[in-house]
């Protein structure tokens, strides 16, 4: 048989598994939480949990008004901390990290879960810095 062939074929065959894994990813983030615009994210987050997972010195740098650091990294000790009661609103910079959040909180029993489109780079409202 070829070599060609062969190489082909597995090329294939792992372009075939990327490709499935990536689409059951995203079928899973979209089935994890919503995301919404930043007009629909302002116009209900004074009244649920907001949580910034980037790490705490981007946090520092510059954050939405009224959110609270659970990074990412600690995210699998921390996430105790967040109620399951409320509706909780995530966002990082882009929105990566907050889709695996969202994921997690999901797998464990949240329901009512959103992440900010375009993360904190695209964010206009009001932020704070921390000294």
């Amino acid at each position: 048989m070829n070599i060609n062939v062969i190489l082909n074929a597995v090329l294939l065959v792992i372009v075939i598994v990327w490709g499935g894994y990536e689409l059951f990813q995203y079928f899973n983030r979209k089935r994890a939480s919503v995301e919404l615009t930043e007009e629909e994210f302002k116009k209900e987050m004074r009244r649920v949990q907001l949580i910034d997972v980037r790490e705490k010195n981007d946090f520092d740098a510059g954050h939405i008004l009224g959110a609270r650091n659970i990074p990412y990294s600690l995210f699998k000790t921390r996430m105790v901390e967040i109620r399951k009661d409320q509706p909780v609103y995530l966002y990082d910079y882009n929105k990566t990290l907050s889709s695996r959040a969202a994921v997690r909180l999901h797998k464990v029993g949240y329901t009512e879960l959103y992440r900010l489109k375009g993360g904190f780079r695209d964010w206009t409202g009001k932020t704070k810095k921390h000294k």
